[in-house]
């Protein structure tokens, strides 16, 4: 008899290795799944498959009520219509007609990008706000992975020792398990090399890259700190994430000639979509930059 730990097992497994989800995404994917499946007490993939629109509406509802925002009910909508389109292979459906429901409307922000300098200060500020040398040396390696070449924090995470030494390119597995390569200046590669030559821990083989404190896999939140520790000491403000170093390197190629099509797959973008808003940010600072210089008269 099928239980809701074997749908949560089997959803899990099809996220993780048959769709290759991140880790994440999984995550997200499979509690959604397990919060459906506790409130309406379902217990095998029939039932699911059997869900209504007037189910997925009551059951956001209900979630709304919890205090979900708009970008996280059309995300769980998301998982929600994936997970019943699963159900429908399983029970031998079709699986292209889950029901129809839609998500709320989401305004997409642009990203915040930072400047060429703030991102060379934040490099310098993690370098010297990381306590142990080597850990200072950590930080700024892996900044630099995400503004000199566009790298996703889960990315440059991923590196392992075998990726040593670094070369002129760099073969990045994306999500999806996309596969892209991207070029690394001399910058990016002398700093990679510095944090190994001083990791205390041994560097060899499959390997994390990047280690924390105690010699584990370095974690996305210790990254997260360390930029919140430089941008507090250089008064950034909070959109200054780790991820908008990666939106500034698209941002600053753009505004220097790159192409469309170059920069979708340097960022490993599965659609021109995806890129092209950065043409929107590129129009928001110049015109940003001429409503400085050129402000409006008053009298």
């Amino acid at each position: 008899m099928t239980s809701p730990a074997d749908v949560l097992d089997e959803w899990r497994a099809h996220l993780a290795i048959g769709r290759r989800r991140s880790p994440h995404t999984v995550r997200a994917y499979v509690a959604t799944a397990a919060r459906l499946l506790g409130r309406l007490h379902l217990s095998d993939w029939p039932e699911i498959a059997a869900l209504t629109t007037r189910d997925l509406r009551g059951h956001l509802a209900h979630r709304r009520a919890e205090g979900l925002g708009n970008a996280s009910a059309a995300r769980e909508l998301s998982a929600l219509k994936a997970l019943i389109g699963f159900a429908r292979e399983q029970t031998g459906e079709d699986p292209g007609a889950p029901p129809r429901l839609r998500g709320p409307r989401v305004k997409k922000g642009l990203p915040r990008p930072i400047t060429p300098d703030e991102a060379s200060n934040v490099v310098y500020a993690v370098a010297d706000t990381g306590g142990d040398d080597w850990i200072g040396l950590r930080d700024a390696a892996v900044l630099l992975l995400m503004y000199g070449a566009g790298l996703r924090i889960a990315e440059a995470l991923s590196l392992k020792a075998s990726d040593l030494p670094l070369g002129e390119t760099l073969t990045v597995t994306g999500k999806g398990g996309k596969q892209r390569v991207v070029p690394l200046l001399p910058v990016i590669r002398d700093a990679v090399a510095r944090y190994a030559d001083a990791c205390p821990w041994p560097l060899s083989g499959d390997a994390a890259l990047f280690r924390g404190a105690k010699g584990g896999v370095l974690g996305q939140g210790m990254v997260q700190k360390a930029m919140a520790r430089a941008r507090k000491a250089l008064g950034l403000p909070d959109t200054a994430t780790p991820h908008a170093l990666r939106h500034s390197f698209a941002t600053h190629l753009l505004g220097s000639g790159a192409d469309l099509r170059s920069l979708q797959e340097l960022l490993g973008h599965a659609s021109l979509g995806s890129t092209q808003i950065y043409t929107k940010v590129d129009a928001a600072k110049m015109l940003e930059a001429y409503r400085s210089a050129h402000p409006r008269e008053t009298d």
